[in-house]
């Protein structure tokens, strides 16, 4: 990987795993356009940013050399060898395809308050209307960070300020329906420090499942989403419908509740569960595999 900068503009060569369209089209994040021209311009960590792919170059604008040491190498999980996460996968004849399939993919790194009420909101939801209520909660509650041709950017806000939210105006604006309670009572646990972020980093996967399941809203795939996107646990291994399907089509043969599908994933995957259910995800979503 070589990296250049030219003033907010980072231009990163020789990384084929990485793809813009693979990154934040497979779930895990839901701050990002897609723009005309192809590129996606995403918030991060109180920054707007675009990423486009072009040949084998990577552009991305909004991007200087403090910003990129600071937020985005890790933000994008540069530091990890993406080639030998798939070299050790690829002892599964079953994973192959998947990964020719995504092989785009990066587990993104993000704030850990965002991606908690992210997916409180995104259970038994759709993108667009899971996008579209972040935003709105973002606009009503966070910083205006600046606006472009095409629209207004704001930050995610703080679990201090969305603690201070009417749960009836999330229902009312952001549209969250039943999920309004449940996010402003998340807001005030972890303002509380009734669930200290900083102390789920420290423990062990199972500890940490459990006490992320505290808050109202986050049952066992909600939680392992969390641990995926946000902890950097890359053993963990959410179970979704389509996870649920491509495991029993590809792996199971029979079906099999939730709960087990997600022992027999970090067990046959170990420690790179998570990268396998990312490329199985979005190899078996866009296949429809099972369905």
């Amino acid at each position: 990987m070589k990296i250049n900068f030219d003033g907010d503009l980072c231009l990163i060569r020789e990384l084929d795993e990485f793809d813009p369209r693979d990154i934040f089209t497979c779930g895990q994040a839901f701050r990002w356009y897609e723009e005309a021209d192809g590129s996606f311009t995403f918030i991060a960590h109180g920054k707007v940013a675009n990423a486009k792919k072009v040949g084998g170059e990577i552009f991305l604008r909004g991007v200087d050399k403090a910003s990129f040491d600071e937020i985005f190498y890790n933000y994008f999980d540069l530091s990890r060898d993406y080639k030998l996460v798939m070299e050790e996968l690829a002892r599964d004849e079953v994973m192959k395809n998947a990964m020719e399939y995504g092989k785009g993919i990066r587990i993104l790194n993000q704030d850990k308050f965002e991606t908690i009420i992210s997916f409180i909101i995104s259970a038994n939801n759709q993108i667009p209307r899971i996008k579209n209520a972040i935003e709105k909660i973002s606009e009503m509650y966070g910083d205006y960070l600046g606006e472009d041709e095409n629209r207004k950017y704001y930050s995610f806000p703080s679990a201090e300020k969305l603690s201070l939210a009417r749960s009836e105006d999330l229902r009312e604006f952001a549209r969250v329906g039943f999920r309004d309670v449940r996010i402003v009572e998340t807001a005030n646990l972890i303002k509380d420090g009734y669930v200290n972020i900083e102390e789920i980093d420290k423990m062990d996967l199972e500890d940490a499942r459990c006490a992320l399941q505290v808050l109202p809203g986050v049952g066992p795939k909600v939680a392992d989403c969390i641990l995926l996107f946000a902890f950097d646990r890359k053993e963990s291994f959410p179970v979704d419908v389509w996870i649920k399907r491509v495991m029993e089509e590809l792996y199971l043969k029979e079906v099999t509740p939730k709960s087990k599908i997600a022992m027999k994933g970090r067990e046959v995957f170990g420690k790179n569960a998570g990268f396998a259910n990312q490329y199985l995800f979005y190899y078996g979503r866009e296949n429809k595999l099972g369905k």
